[in-house]
Parts: structure tokens; C-alpha cells; sequence
């Protein structure tokens, strides 16, 4: 299978998608017509999580290896430490290896029920990220991407300490890193000259969400764990009470951020779908990266 690092070499600018596991059989046609309709757009790679506190696995499993079997995409696996022990790891690892899915998202992954929550590990499991990289690289030949967080990891005690443990992740053996959602662009590249400073050449993708709806809007601000800054609020703002202006308006930040970050170099973008095409693919078009077969 190709890997994500053969798919992000080379010139042209490129976008990944992510989508959220499937709560029922009604979460998976909706699902399922996202991920049809992007396809035709050729991203890089596709992603499917693995839900809050490892929730659903089974679900992000069974459609990580239908994307793999049934479509021309690129699938990369999520897998957390959450809840789970070496054994059940290694399990999970061939299970994916098994249906031809050779790309893999190593995540340590949020305490269930409450993500701000104690972290503690399963007794028989893993402490951080680094190796759980390390273990997905010893059991064969995959592709290996990470977290990254631009305003930091909320348990991390200052950016310099967080760039330590992302640089500690790259250089375990992932092969690149995928950033958290962020409001504006500096943070993400400050990050990304932060880890470029350290030695550390990996790609870092950073995560985009248009901002369709006020919940969107909530939703971000909680993923990102910062607030939102003044000019972005105050742009919005006119359009609490106006869906069609505050969608508009999220488009029109989004597609400027996006146009920012190319401009600074950036030749991957990632997007969060919540299992929604719509936004994405006007982003894309706005920024030109429609591919003629679309």
C-alpha cells in the first residue's frame, strides 16, 4: 500500500480529510456519502478517529478497513493507548495490517468521559505517544503520523516542553504530524519553525475546520483549547442570529487562513469534516485545489 510520505512528496499543493466514527447505521450512510463525494478530490490520505476516550473503536475499525477494500483512498488508521493493553495494541495493529492498512495516526489519546481529565494508563498498556510510535514501527512497515498542538498540549507546562515531546514523537519514528485545530496562523507557524529549529525535518499538517455554524464555532474553541481572538470574534459576531451570514463568514475566514498558510509555505492542508463535505469543498475550490476529475 502507499504510504502517506509517498503521497505528501513532490510539488503541487495536497489536502488530507478526517471524519468522526459512525455512531449507528444512520451515522454510516452519512458517513459513507462524505466520503464518496470527497473522493473524487483526491486527498492525499483519509483518516477515520477513533471517537472521545477511544469510544466506538470497533466502528472506526470495521470503516478504516472498508475505505481500504472498497474505495481509491488512502486510509490511515487511528489507534490511542486508551483503555488498552500491549496485547490488545499489537491485536488492533495486525488487525489493520491484515486488511491492507499500512498508515497509522499513534495517539496517546484523551482520559474517557472527561478529556481535561486525570491521564492514566492502562497497567498493562502505555504512558505517552513515543511509544506507542515505537511499537507500531516494531510490529512492520508502516507509516507512522502524530499529534501536534499548536497552543500546546493542555498537560504540557509551556510550548517550549511541548515541542520537546512532539520533536521526542518525530523522531521515535513517525513520519509526520498533524496539528490541532488553531484560529489564526501564527501559532501553527511558530510551532512548525519551532520543530524545524530543533533538528526535527517532518511534515506537520495543519488542521482546519470552516466554522459553519455557531456549535462549529463552540466546537472549535473546545478542540483548539484556546479562545478565540477578537478579530475573528468580531467578524462573527454580526451573524449569531444569521446562519446564512455566519456560514458565509466562516468559509471566508477559513479559505483566507488556508490561503495564508500556502503562502507560507505550507503544501498539505487537513481538514476535520465532522462527516460533512460541503464546507470543505467549497474551501478547496476557493483555493483552486478541485482536481479537474471532480
Amino acid at each position: 500500500m502507499t504510504s502517506v510520505v509517498e503521497r505528501l512528496r513532490g510539488d503541487g499543493l495536497k489536502f488530507s480529510v478526517e471524519f468522526l466514527p459512525p455512531r449507528d447505521a444512520a451515522d454510516e450512510l452519512v458517513l459513507w456519502k462524505a466520503i464518496r463525494e470527497l473522493e473524487s478530490f483526491d486527498p492525499a490520505f483519509v483518516s477515520i478517529t477513533y471517537g472521545a476516550g477511544g469510544s466506538r473503536r470497533d466502528r472506526t475499525i470495521r470503516a478504516t478497513g472498508r475505505v481500504a477494500q472498497e474505495t481509491t483512498l488512502l486510509p490511515v488508521a487511528h489507534l490511542t493507548a486508551v483503555d488498552h493493553s500491549v496485547a490488545e495494541l499489537r491485536n488492533v495493529i495486525g488487525w489493520y495490517a491484515a486488511v491492507g492498512v499500512r498508515n497509522v495516526l499513534a495517539l496517546r489519546g484523551d482520559p474517557p468521559g472527561d478529556p481535561m481529565g486525570e491521564w492514566v494508563a492502562h497497567p498493562e498498556g502505555l504512558q505517552y505517544a513515543e511509544e506507542l510510535v515505537r511499537l507500531v514501527r516494531e510490529l512492520g512497515d508502516f507509516s507512522v503520523g502524530v499529534a501536534a498542538f499548536p497552543y500546546g498540549h493542555p498537560r504540557s507546562s509551556d510550548l517550549d516542553q511541548d515541542v520537546e515531546y512532539l520533536v521526542r514523537k518525530l523522531n521515535a519514528g513517525a513520519d509526520y504530524a498533524i496539528a490541532q485545530l488553531f484560529h489564526e496562523p501564527e501559532p501553527f507557524l511558530r510551532m512548525r519553525d519551532r520543530v524545524a529549529a530543533a533538528g526535527c525535518p517532518a511534515v506537520i499538517l495543519p488542521g482546519m475546520m470552516p466554522m459553519t455554524t455557531v456549535r462549529s464555532l463552540n466546537k472549535i474553541v473546545e478542540l483548539s483549547g484556546a479562545p478565540l481572538p477578537d478579530d475573528v470574534r468580531k467578524r462573527l459576531e454580526p451573524y449569531l442570529d444569521d446562519p446564512a451570514g455566519f456560514r458565509a463568514t466562516g468559509i471566508d475566514l477559513a479559505t483566507e487562513m488556508c490561503a495564508r498558510l500556502l503562502d507560507e509555505g505550507v503544501s498539505t492542508l487537513h481538514f476535520y469534516t465532522m462527516n460533512r463535505s460541503k464546507a470543505t469543498k467549497e474551501v478547496l475550490g476557493r483555493l483552486g485545489l478541485v482536481p479537474a476529475r471532480a
